[in-house]
């Protein structure tokens, strides 16, 4: 399986960005595929570790976001195209990082998220 994000940019405080993150290489013989596992978003800061987001249930209907980003992340996904989003609006200087898309315990390769004038 492979995850491999997109989106990530420069932008200024109070700006909007949106990730994505596609997924491929579930077989057909895949007893579980995209649909099967709750999707997340991790970011890490330089000199902090990881931390999770936000996720998102099998079906889309559930999510959860750090306290840090609600109001102003929104996960979702599309499980007829195997891709899972992250819309962040109103960005901070702190959402400054390396965003990390993760599903059945597998990470994509991150995408750099910078927020500065």
């Amino acid at each position: 399986v492979q995850l491999v994000e997109s989106g990530g940019g420069l932008v200024q405080p109070g700006g909007s960005l949106r990730l994505s993150c596609a997924a491929s290489g579930f077989t057909s013989s895949s007893k579980f595929t995209f649909r099967h596992y709750i999707a997340r978003w991790y970011r890490q800061a330089p000199g902090k570790e990881r931390e999770l987001v936000a996720d998102v249930s099998s079906t889309g209907v559930a999510t959860n976001y750090a306290d840090s980003v609600k109001g102003r992340f929104t996960i979702s996904r599309d499980n007829t195209k195997n891709t899972m989003y992250l819309q962040m609006n109103s960005l901070k200087s702190e959402d400054t990082a390396v965003y990390y898309c993760n599903l059945a315990g597998y990470w994509g390769q991150g995408t750099q998220v910078t927020v500065s004038s």
